[in-house]
């Protein structure tokens, strides 16, 4: 399927330079385009890719410069009008006609919204509510008792165990758990007891979980993951944990049980959080950090054991340091035994003198 440059430039209220009618047959990356496909650039300096590298046939940009010896559009967002772009030459094919499918297994004692979508081969059992719009991909087992809000995309295998509550607009990713027992045991017996796992896991709106994340349920209450937190592919979040709104957690973050967040944390990939500790709103940690404490609001973070950025910086700046200054340790030694001897040959004279 193609299309013309003005064309495109409707479907993003875009502004066309070069030629209008230049055929366009698809949607790319600078890195992968070829003739006849647009592609965009959200950045000054990509001009020299662009031009050398580049074999697309018009571009997506922010402004038009007489550096862009190629055909294209001017427009306010360029990733939005680009998703635009890639969306009308590949077309989402995600969502099937409303309604349950034959293969699908429902309780007659599930509510399920007739506007929902029920995939092949997904579990829907005693209790479980399910809202407007929103739709359950095949082979996702939903336990008793969840609750599924408005507009929900649930992907293939993912396991919801019981009482699970998941908000509006959330996305849960393929073979995604939540609700998995808490990883906490009795060992006063002198074996390892499973504690009570008698709480649940809730999502409140706009949440995303990544692929096989895994989100353990409260001991007796609940695991709450806040409004419109986004949680990478391979995180896991124990038992008890309190989430804030608008968290980023990236892949492989592994937070312990009964650790709290503040709004707006940025944890990146691989942090480890210690149970029991508070990340402050706002504070961001960075990769492989090794938090054992809890972190103050808007602290940037680094490190194992985690610290504030500047400390550790300097840390690692003295660190780095270290050859030259054992370097200049060993001459400083070697120059104080020179004079010592020098000053022991001097005081020799006098000494005999005195005797």
């Amino acid at each position: 399927m193609g299309t013309t440059l003005a064309q495109l430039a409707e479907l993003v209220d875009g502004t066309v330079f070069g030629d209008p009618t230049r055929k366009i047959t698809g949607a790319n990356i600078i890195r992968d385009a070829v003739a006849g496909e647009i592609t965009l650039m959200d950045k000054p300096d990509q001009v020299g890719m662009l031009m050398e590298n580049c074999q697309a046939s018009a571009v997506l940009v922010r402004e038009h410069s007489d550096k862009l010896n190629i055909d294209g559009i001017v427009v306010a967002n360029v990733h939005e009008a680009f998703g635009k772009v890639i969306r009308f030459f590949q077309p989402w094919e995600q969502k099937q006609s409303n309604g349950i499918h034959r293969a699908a297994i429902v309780s007659l004692a599930a509510l399920v919204d007739p506007t929902a979508t029920i995939g092949a081969g997904s579990v829907i059992s005693d209790g479980v509510t399910i809202g407007r719009n929103t739709i359950i991909h095949s082979g996702v087992h939903i336990q008793a008792g969840c609750q599924i809000g408005d507009d929900v995309v649930i992907f293939p295998n993912a396991v919801l165990y019981d009482r699970t509550e998941v908000g509006d607009r959330c996305i849960i990713h393929a073979s995604a758990t939540l609700g998995a027992y808490g990883f906490g045991y009795d060992s006063s017996s002198g074996k390892h007891s499973l504690s009570a796992q008698l709480g649940n896991v809730v999502l409140e709106s706009d949440v995303e979980i990544g692929a096989g994340t895994t989100i353990d349920r409260g001991t007796y209450g609940s695991t709450v993951i806040g409004e419109g937190t986004k949680i990478d592919n391979q995180v896991q979040v124990g038992h008890n944990c309190k989430i804030g709104k608008h968290n980023l957690l990236c892949s492989q973050v592994g937070i312990a049980g009964s650790a709290t967040t503040g709004d707006y944390v940025v944890m990146a990939g691989q942090v480890g959080v210690r149970d029991h500790v508070h990340i402050g709103t706002g504070a961001m940690l960075g990769a492989k950090a090794g938090v054992s404490a809890d972190i103050p609001e808007g602290q940037q973070t680094v490190g194992i054991p985690a610290g504030p950025f500047k400390e550790i910086m300097a840390e690692h700046m003295a660190i780095k340091r270290l050859p030259d200054m054992r370097k200049t340790i060993k001459a400083l030694a070697k120059r104080i035994e020179q004079l010592e001897q020098e000053a022991e040959a001097m005081a020799e004279p006098a000494i005999r003198k005195a005797s």
